[in-house]
Parts: C-alpha cells; structure tokens; sequence
C-alpha cells in the first residue's frame, strides 16, 4: 500500500531531506522513501535521530539504546542497519549478537544502559528509582538517562514505521539481516 517515493515522485517536502539521504548515503534507502508519503514524520525522525548523535552518549552506547529499541520493535530493517553502523564503529562481534538475540552485554556498563531502556520502554518512562539508581552506578547521569528517552522517542518512531510501511530491506544490507 505504502509507495516506494523517489526524488521526484515525493511530495515537495520530502525531497530536501531524502537528497540529504541520497547525498550521505549514496543510495535512496527504501524505508526513507516510504517514510516520504508523511514529509513531517520523515523531518521528525531526522531531526530526533540527529539530535540523538549529539547526546552526551558515547557512539557504542547510543547504538546500542538503537537496537534494544528495535530488536524489542521487530523492525528487521532498523536491526540489519545498525548492525552494520555497530561493525562501522569497531564494535566486538559478541556485543551484535547479544543485542541482536537480547542476551545481556558482555560489558556491564553497556548491560546497565540495555537493562535501563528496556526498563523504560516497559515503564512507559516511569522507572522505578532503584532502576534509576543502578543505571546510575554504573556511571551514567541524570541527563543521560533523558537521553535514552529520546533515543527512544526517535526509534521507536522509526521502527513503528518501518513495520507499518513494510519497509524492505536495501540489497545493500542483505549481509547484515
């Protein structure tokens, strides 16, 4: 049902930020040109996500607020993506597949933050503060713990999405379905 746009299929206000994809990205990924048919939702998730890469999280930790978003959403695009951003980053082998299989992190500080964004997506936000405090411990701030709520925000809007359009998956991350 959902029209795969191009640049010059997308309605007006789509196509800035979908050249911005192609001009990154080299090719019009398939979610993005689904996600075209809403010009706002297309504009929000870019700008949240955006936003998301400016947060005080370190970039292993950002990604791996990312996948425990969608792996829990069932978004098999958003996981094949940030599996290869993850290996593009240097990340170890055993962390993907733990995130990938929702096992627990073989580092305790990223297991902490896995374990506090499952909390708060199962929480709706409202943590409980014991929550709060062991996230806390393993040496993360207040403001970071509002930054795995925007995290949140921006990719559970994306894995919505992409699950609602029934986004393809790109032949150009086939390898990391």
């Amino acid at each position: 049902m959902f029209v795969d746009h191009t640049l010059d299929t997308a309605p007006a206000a789509a196509r800035r930020p979908l050249k911005a994809t192609v001009d990154k990205l080299g090719y019009l990924p398939a979610p993005m040109a689904r996600l075209a048919a809403s010009p706002q939702l297309l504009d929000g998730f870019l700008k949240l996500s955006a936003m998301f890469e400016t947060t005080s999280l370190e970039p292993v930790a950002r990604e791996v607020v990312i996948m425990t978003v969608a792996v829990r959403n069932g978004c098999h695009v958003c996981v094949a993506m940030h599996t290869a951003m993850l290996g593009g980053i240097g990340a170890d082998a055993e962390l993907v597949a733990a995130l990938r299989e929702q096992r627990p992190l073989p580092d305790a500080k990223l297991e902490a933050l896995r374990a506090f964004t499952i909390e708060v997506m199962a929480a709706a936000g409202g943590v409980d503060d014991v929550v709060l405090k062991e996230f806390l411990e393993h040496g993360y701030t207040t403001q970071q713990a509002l930054e795995v709520v925007l995290g949140i925000g921006a990719y559970t809007l994306s894995t919505f999405a992409n699950r609602m359009t029934k986004a393809p998956l790109d032949y150009q991350l086939a390898a990391f379905a």
